[in-house]
């Protein structure tokens, strides 16, 4: 049976001596924690457990995450154990996978269950095996906010507006303003990527890390599941992205304004019979 014990920033694992009954090729640790490192400190502040702070894998925040690499076809498990003072639900992108083990060790196989999302609780470890797809998934905790930086949570966003002009008159009053964006949180990193808004010491943008289509539009407890027909075994370099073959990816089809609207077709009615005409409205027989 495999036992296992976490150290505040580590996990301690045993294997079982006979082996497993089925084979793990690659074998993932993950450790779920959040900080509250306020803006312009350089140290956590270990009164903040629960509040909108830095939510991490191992330690780091994505995109420093590295990813999760494996070939196809291998059978891997993630290990994901939680150390702060909130609930994770844990998702995976492009597969089920089966949730085989907790702290006391890999469950009897009766007992495995098949999910999508798994829920990791406070001080518990679970898990989660699944067969490798070629394509890159992502990885991440399904909390909405744990999957974001700590700037600016609290500021509306003004999604769909047109801001165009609205900056400079707003500079009149209070210069330096930066509107965030009009397409989502998402816009922010474009302004600290370029140095146009750079946020105080030792704190983050709200969303970071980009991929080959643009801004990610995440952060915090996420990272990719890097997937490859050719990767050699062992290895765990990253692969960089995943080549699309041709014909799967979503692209543009029209730039009609009208295209996707419902049409709308003349219907002829028949003529009314004389049980369709309204008792009242008929002749009376003499």
């Amino acid at each position: 049976m495999v036992q296992m014990a976490m150290g505040m920033m580590g996990m301690f694992i045993i294997h079982p001596r006979a082996g497993e009954l089925r084979r793990i090729d690659r074998d993932y640790a993950i450790l779920l924690h959040n900080w509250a490192l306020h803006p312009g400190t350089s140290r956590p502040d270990p009164s903040v457990m629960t509040d909108f702070d830095l939510w991490t894998f191992n330690s780091r925040v994505f995109p420093a995450i590295e990813p999760l690499v494996a070939r196809s076809g291998e059978r891997v498990r993630i290990r994901v154990g939680n150390l702060s003072m909130w609930n994770h639900p844990i998702h995976m992108h492009g597969v089920q996978f089966e949730v085989t083990g907790g702290d006391g060790g890999r469950w009897p196989q009766a007992q495995w269950r098949r999910e999508v999302t798994e829920l990791v609780g406070v001080g518990q470890v679970r898990d989660l095996e699944f067969t490798a797809v070629p394509g890159d998934w992502a990885f991440h905790c399904h909390m909405a906010h744990h999957t974001m930086g700590p700037m600016g949570h609290g500021i509306p966003n003004t999604l769909g507006v047109d801001q165009r002009g609205m900056e400079q008159r707003i500079r009149r009053i209070l210069p330096g303003y930066m509107a965030m964006g009009e397409a989502g949180m998402a816009d922010h990193q474009d302004h600290v990527d370029a140095g146009h808004m750079p946020g105080p010491a030792n704190t983050l943008p709200m969303m970071a890390g980009k991929g080959p289509f643009g801004n990610i539009g995440m952060g915090g407890m996420f990272t990719i599941i890097k997937v490859r027909d050719d990767l050699a075994p062992g290895d765990y370099r990253d692969p960089g992205w995943y080549a699309h073959p041709a014909g799967e990816l979503a692209r543009k089809v029209s730039d009609d304004p009208a295209f996707g609207e419902p049409v709308h077709r003349a219907i002829s009615r028949p003529a009314a019979s004389r049980e369709d005409i309204p008792r009242a409205h008929r002749p009376h027989r003499h």
